[in-house]
């Protein structure tokens, strides 16, 4: 059985915008093998300044990545795409095992294989401690705020 995940590439807006909402969806359940299934068993990240290949590097990485980023919630909106690419920004908050609250920004980009499923994700990010009072995300996006932009700062 062959895998694969639509919408395929070639996008067009709005199944660019589809694909951009099913990965915030997906990585707001916080579950790593969820998540991993939308990505090539080969895919190749670069998050940061870790490189991750491979599915069971990815389930690793998130599992890590969520031990240590609590209550995490992610917001993603698409910037632009073409053919098989997708570039999105994104904003997610989370707290540290001490409390302390942050918001990290950042850039990714995507490449599909013509399964649909991400062979290459890169992806550049900022953090910024903010107080709990400054949170902005809630959970999930509720279905009102699907497609939002999210703000800049």
């Amino acid at each position: 059985m062959t895998e694969s995940r639509p919408p395929f590439p070639p996008f067009t807006h709005e199944t660019a915008i589809q694909k951009v909402q099913a990965a915030e969806d997906a990585w707001n359940t916080r579950d790593p093998e969820r998540v991993s299934l939308a990505y090539t068993v080969d895919s190749q990240w670069r998050n940061r300044d870790v490189h991750v290949v491979g599915r069971a590097e990815i389930v690793a990485f998130l599992t890590q990545k969520w031990q240590r980023e609590l209550d995490y919630v992610l917001r993603k909106s698409l910037w632009d795409f073409h053919d098989n690419r997708i570039a999105v920004r994104f904003q997610y908050e989370c707290r540290d095992a001490g409390g302390q609250w942050f918001r990290s920004y950042g850039n990714e980009l995507w490449e599909f294989s013509p399964d649909g499923l991400m062979a290459r994700r890169e992806a550049s990010i900022n953090d910024r401690r903010i107080d709990e009072t400054q949170r902005r995300y809630f959970g999930p996006r509720p279905e009102s705020e699907r497609g939002a932009e999210i703000v800049l700062w």
